[in-house]
């Protein structure tokens, strides 16, 4: 028996689709495996904007001729988009092919759904109220070497109007620290070269008197040669203590994801941000004063409701303020069940398509800019993978920034010194020093 999943969304998405995997093993599955020749195929789903959900609904819609001509395959669909509320029904209804339908809770008992659609004909249905659960017992397939994603927490308090996270993925659990650096010590002696600790919202993390910044030292101070990032972080929480657990280790990426969201103070306020534009950038000038190389990274929303010109401006002028490396720019996408799917004022398509262009516009400028002053210096990268169509090893440095350079040898899971030649957007060119 041979499995294959399909994942949208984050990092968080994609881990829980190495546990996925896990369970599949557990379960006497082999895998991954193309979608042709699977015997079970899972959707790990996102409901983060409403773009997600149309393209899994378009991709589960097309497996209808499939599931007709292949007997005993088993469909099944589960993530953030299955625990929303209603929508398990609306699925069922919409694809009654579906045989399983579990939530982001009911993750550790996907083994047990399998058996019992096999013992039944009807669809499994699984979507579970908040079991405060944290998944230590799955073991994963790592897929992602020579990276390794480390849950470190589960869920969200912080309710931002816009967010559905909350509601699919339950309140704030963090995991024992212990469990944690014996993870990543397991790891790092399996050969794993850059771990990636994963939370909602990491530094509200908290295991009795060990809050982030105390768990983060820990998981620098053990031996081997390997590096550590962690997203993502919200800015109300952002602490000198961080900063300078960041500024001891240099195992630490000097790289901070810190989603903005927006530049002005009226709009942060309706997101239920709990932080201002003056309070952000003062985090920034701590950050840099303490770590002056320290790049930052960030998420930007533009037709957020009743926004206006003025305050979309107040956005670009704070990219040009904060001087960010990169950032994930998005269109408001209203959520059913949040406080800002309710409010009025919504801007209309053609002044949020226009809004949009000019963020990117910017965020490009800004990233190229960046970029080109990588020519002629020599960086460490992290070589992950090779690009067949370059004909080139690629992977990144500690900000962040992916390198492509030609060699004789596999280089993947080995650090590199390179000497960049070219810059071409986010992406730099060199040669092995």
């Amino acid at each position: 028996m041979k499995y294959h999943i399909v994942t949208y969304g984050c990092q968080m998405n994609l881990h829980e689709s190495e546990k996925i995997a896990g369970i599949l093993k557990e379960a006497g599955y082999d895998g991954p495996a193309p979608l042709e020749e699977a015997d079970i195929i899972v959707f790990n789903t996102c409901c983060i904007r409403e773009n997600a959900e149309n393209h899994a609904f378009g991709n589960i819609g097309a497996l209808k001729k499939l599931k007709r001509e292949k007997k005993g395959l088993i469909i099944a669909v589960g993530g953030c988009m299955v625990q929303e509320e209603g929508k398990a029904k609306y699925l069922k209804e919409k694809f009654p092919f579906i045989d399983i339908l579990f939530g982001t809770h009911d993750l550790p008992r996907f083994k047990s759904l399998i058996e019992e659609k096999r013992a039944r004909k009807k669809t499994v249905v699984s979507v579970s109220e908040e079991r405060g659960e944290t998944e230590d017992h799955i073991r994963p397939v790592r897929t992602s070497y020579p990276n390794a994603w480390v849950n470190i927490m589960y869920g969200c308090n912080n309710f931002c109007s816009y967010c559905i996270v909350p509601y699919v993925r339950g309140r704030e659990r963090s995991r024992s620290a212990t469990a944690i650096l014996r993870e990543v010590e397991t790891l790092v002696a399996e050969g794993y070269r850059e771990i990636t600790l994963l939370g909602q919202n990491v530094n509200s993390y908290r295991d009795g008197d060990v809050d982030f910044a105390k768990l983060l030292d820990a998981v620098a101070c053990i031996e081997g040669k390997f590096r550590v990032r962690f997203m993502t972080s919200h800015p109300k929480d952002f602490s000198a203590e961080l900063v300078a657990v960041m500024k001891k280790h240099k195992k630490i990426c000097k790289h901070l994801h810190l989603p903005v969201q927006a530049g002005n103070d009226r709009i942060l306020a309706l997101m239920n941000r709990r932080y201002t534009r003056e309070k952000y950038l003062g985090e920034l000038a701590l950050l840099r004063r303490e770590i002056p190389d320290c790049e930052v990274t960030t998420d930007l929303i533009v037709a957020f409701p009743t926004e206006t010109e003025a305050e979309f401006e107040d956005t670009l002028s704070l990219v040009e303020a904060a001087d960010f490396s990169s950032a994930f720019t998005f269109i408001y996408s209203p959520r059913t069940g949040t406080k800002a799917a309710a409010m009025e004022g919504r801007i209309p398509d053609d002044v949020a398509k226009d809004r949009i262009t000019r963020l990117i516009a910017l965020v490009n400028r800004k990233t190229r800019e960046k970029s080109a002053r990588y020519v002629g210096k020599t960086v460490e990268i992290l070589c992950e993978d090779f690009d067949e169509k370059k004909g080139m090893y690629l992977g990144r440095d500690e900000y962040g920034r992916m390198g492509y350079f030609k060699s004789e040898k596999d280089m993947i899971g080995q650090f590199v010194d390179l000497k960049i030649k070219e810059a071409n957007g986010i992406s730099l060119y060199g040669e092995i020093v």
